[in-house]
């Protein structure tokens, strides 16, 4: 998959992550703690981009993990709906909505080129299986 050998390399899961972070500053506002009722759903999408990418990494085959990173991407699109929300509600300002959504752009730029590569890209080979000893049966 690409040489990745940590899904920290992974520049979709760098900038999901970074979106997440900028959501969490959001999320430690007060007035945003009191008066959004969608909280517990930006939260939840503000997470799901990087830990799709990296629970993806972790399966085998690039198609069965190009579906999690499309999982992702629908999430990353969730966010910024919310962002849309907090600045119609007056808890962000327009600033900050458009460099929340910038940001949140980079990282579906990133996660559509992820998805783009697995889905064009063979799946790796499996290891082999161990050789079985015809010893295994036998009881101590």
């Amino acid at each position: 998959m690409a040489g990745w050998k940590d899904f920290r390399e992974i520049a979709a899961w760098r900038h999901a992550r970074e979106l997440k972070l900028q959501i969490d500053e959001f999320l430690e506002r007060p007035n945003v703690k009191k008066k959004y009722e969608r909280y517990d759903q930006l939260y939840n999408s503000a997470r799901s981009g990087p830990s799709n990418i990296a629970e993806g990494f972790a399966k085998f085959g690039n198609k069965e993990f190009a579906r999690y990173a499309r999982i992702a991407k629908g999430s990353e699109v969730e966010v910024i709906n919310h962002l849309i929300d907090l600045r119609d509600q007056r808890l962000i300002s327009h600033d900050e909505l458009l460099l929340s959504e910038h940001k949140a752009r980079i990282a579906l730029k990133a996660v559509v080129g992820l998805i783009r590569h697995l889905e064009n890209s063979p799946d790796p080979p499996r290891p082999p299986k161990p050789k079985r000893d015809d010893n295994d049966d036998e009881n101590p």
